[in-house]
């Protein structure tokens, strides 16, 4: 994807791209600096009937459901023969409809807009950089990134609305990421988010995560505490008194050849004027079956109120069949349950091209 040692070679479309954004400008490099620009991105588009649970059916074509559609400009320059500057600006975008953003209001760049260095030392980035957590948690299921079929992303990353809300989004504004070079299978990752004092409930969130991937085996630990996660949309048992948001999960994953298997385990707790907490249990296995994998993903989590607890729990079995190494057509089923309403049922055939 990106060559950082390749002279620079851009299409019409990207040198146009390139000279009307001056975060893309390379000019005044000097002489002996080699420089890379590349574009790149993913597509990825199902339809099926959709439901939650406790909503009803819906047939639809939809964008972002095995992976959130994006585009990104990124480059890299070589400044010595261990240092490295470099960018990245990434949009994601609902291809279904043409709009930008996850959702109405998303920022243009939400995915990604950042600057950073990189060496032996390892990599820093300052801009919005993406939140260690969320690497955490879709590293360790079958269904990765999913936010449309991944019961361990729905249920952490995106909870129902009768649920208890996760903070911090999965990309941090303001922050600072620093990446840790690899020693003997670990490294490990800092992030900091300046809350900026715009109101005075927000304030500065700090995360950490520690990767394990030696043969076989791989494993993690990642902690945050949010303090910039509020918005109009936080419901007042969350917003009402709210001083921080903590989250912590571990998850490992074992490769037998013949089937990967997952497990993870997280806990939120929100330390507010009313004190809650949800925890999530998720299990999985990948298996190789042809060109592709057979998915099965288990969920659970439980939102404890101070009133009554609500669980939810989902069941999502797929088939993930690569027609080549970047484009994957794909089949899933997903069964939802919610304390108190009816059960949700999701089929859906889906395309992922990546570019």
């Amino acid at each position: 994807m990106l060559r950082p040692l390749m002279p620079l070679h851009l299409s019409p479309l990207a040198k146009a791209v390139a000279l009307a954004s001056a975060a893309l400008c390379l000019s005044s490099a000097p002489a002996h600096a080699q420089s890379s620009v590349s574009l790149y991105g993913l597509i990825d588009m199902s339809a099926g009937q959709f439901q939650d649970a406790g909503t009803s059916k819906v047939k639809k074509v939809q964008s972002g459901n095995m992976a959130t559609s994006y585009f990104g400009f990124g480059g890299k320059e070589q400044l010595s023969n261990t240092l490295k500057a470099k960018f990245a600006i990434e949009g994601f975008l609902l291809a279904d409809t043409g709009n930008s953003g996850r959702f109405t209001g998303d920022a243009f760049w939400a995915r990604a807009a950042w600057v950073g260095l990189e060496g032996d030392f390892g990599s820093t980035t300052l801009g919005r950089t993406t939140n260690q957590y969320f690497v955490s948690t879709l590293i360790f299921n079958a269904f990765g990134d999913s936010f449309g079929y991944s019961p361990s992303i729905r249920q952490v990353l995106i909870p129902k609305s009768q649920m208890l809300p996760f903070l911090g989004d999965t990309g941090w504004s303001n922050s600072l990421l620093y990446s840790s070079p690899s020693a003997g299978g670990f490294s490990f990752n800092l992030q900091g988010a300046l809350g900026e004092g715009s109101t005075s409930a927000v304030g500065n969130s700090v995360g950490a995560n520690v990767l394990y991937f030696g043969g076989p085996l791989s494993a993690t630990v990642a902690y945050q505490r949010v303090k910039h996660g509020l918005s109009g949309f936080t419901p007042a048992i969350v917003s009402t008194g709210f001083k921080y948001q903590d989250a912590a999960t571990v998850g490992v994953a074992y490769d037998a050849k013949v089937v990967k298997v997952f497990g993870q385990y997280a806990l939120v707790k929100t330390e507010a004027a009313t004190g809650t907490e949800t925890n999530y249990f998720g299990l999985g296995a990948s298996v190789p079956v042809g060109p592709g994998k057979v998915l099965a993903q288990y969920g659970q989590a439980t939102a404890e109120f101070p009133t009554a607890d609500v669980k939810n729990k989902t069941l999502t079995v797929g088939y993930d069949y690569w027609l080549s190494k970047n484009t994957d057509v794909y089949a899933v089923y997903m069964n939802d349950k919610l304390t108190g309403t009816n059960t949700g049922n999701t089929f859906a055939l889906g395309l992922r091209v990546k570019f």
